[in-house]
């Protein structure tokens, strides 16, 4: 008899079970059920355009503070001017910046034939393809004259990244294209052109 009562109680136990299971999970379609980590789900972190009452614009989207450099960014702080172009040849040098390796060298290479060779052309001589359909031909690095002076082989590295960084005449920035670094690696490039 005793064994029979345990039968009726463990049973009325487990229908009991069954039954708030499925009352419980016929009551709301849209509910997930028990969470085992809410904080997965519903994340307390503000998202860049709400608003956010932690800062005094009230906005959650900072700009990072006056004379901070971003990580893996290389400071530039030559103005696009004339002045500018100038000061930059006088300090900015390749040495101080990059290894000069094969390895770096190469990479320019690489990068100069996506970038540049479609104006300058693969060696440099100004006979890209863009020059065969009309437009302007850039001088050559070796034997060309730049446009705001001088041979374009005494060129240092300082103009070169210049160049590339703001453009000059026909040629625009490639500063939103070409990291600073890579920009780096073109200039090591250029020097080898110019020696043809």
């Amino acid at each position: 008899m005793l064994a029979m009562n345990k039968f009726r109680i463990l049973g009325t136990t487990a229908i009991v079970i069954a039954a708030s299971i499925v009352f419980t999970s016929c009551k709301d379609k849209r509910s997930t059920g028990w969470e085992y980590a809410p904080n997965m789900y519903e994340h307390t972190a503000y998202d860049p355009d709400q608003p956010n009452k932690n800062f005094k614009d009230g906005k959650t989207a900072q700009v990072p503070p006056a004379g901070t450099t971003p990580i893996g960014f290389r400071r530039f702080d030559f103005p696009n001017s004339r002045e500018g172009y100038d000061n930059a040849s006088a300090s900015y040098h390749l040495d101080s910046l990059i290894a000069q390796t094969p390895g770096h060298l190469a990479e320019g290479k690489k990068l100069f034939t996506t970038f540049c060779s479609p104006c300058h052309g693969l060696t440099g001589q100004g006979d890209g393809l863009v020059v065969q359909h009309g437009y302007p031909a850039p001088p050559s690095y070796s034997t060309g004259q730049s446009s705001r002076g001088g041979a374009m082989k005494d060129l240092t590295d300082g103009k070169i990244y210049h160049t590339i960084t703001y453009g000059v005449n026909s040629m625009g920035s490639y500063a939103s294209q070409i990291a600073p670094d890579d920009r780096l690696k073109i200039v090591m490039y250029v020097h080898q052109l110019q020696k043809l």
